[in-house]
């Protein structure tokens, strides 16, 4: 692995605790920024995970909400997407339970567009339609896991703790999400 695409997951979480520091130490422009950067994540992870536009528009503004009231109640800054993606997860985990089922359908990624924190889009789409029919086939455990390690960059440390599984457990679904993602994109 170079040693630059290793440290940019040490970066994006360094960004992040220095806007969670500066915005819990009440600088209006840091927690604007930290909302704006969380809104993204929030989304396209919700997205994934919950299946319907309602839900991850809903778990979007719930996540939101509650970064902006616990931002000062953050005691590790350098574990806030693990918070942020563990907020997301559960509050997913909670839209499931309330419509008693997995959704038929899974909304398409390409409407939401991947931005980066300056509004600029990557790609179009960001993920082809193959891909995300194959990660919309996979059991929603599998497709979390595979979701926080591959597209959103989390080491198996912090995705153990968003999905509250041992770190062995994350690495065991992830190589059978893998696995799995593999055989649907070849049968595609």
């Amino acid at each position: 692995m170079k040693a630059s695409t290793a440290a940019a997951p040490d970066r994006v979480r360094d960004d992040y605790a220095a806007l969670v520091r500066a915005a819990s130490g009440g600088d209006a422009t840091s927690v604007e920024r930290l909302l704006v950067r969380a809104q993204e994540v929030a989304y396209r992870f919700s997205l994934l995970v919950c299946g319907h536009v309602e839900d991850a528009e809903d778990v979007m503004q719930d996540a939101l909400l509650r970064t902006y009231e616990h931002v000062k109640d953050i005691d590790n800054p350098e574990a806030f997407r693990t918070w942020l993606y563990s907020t997301v997860r559960n509050a997913c985990l909670m839209k499931r339970r309330r419509r008693a089922g997995e959704p038929t359908r899974f909304a398409p990624l390409d409407d939401a567009g991947r931005r980066t924190h300056d509004g600029a889009a990557h790609g179009d789409p960001w993920i082809d339609r193959r891909l995300h029919a194959a990660l919309a086939s996979l059991p929603p455990s599998y497709r979390a896991i595979l979701v926080l390690r591959e597209i959103e960059g989390l080491s198996t440390r912090e995705t153990a703790a968003v999905t509250h599984l041992s770190e062995d457990n994350v690495k065991t679904r992830l190589h059978r999400a893998r696995v799995m993602l593999r055989h649907r994109m070849e049968g595609a």
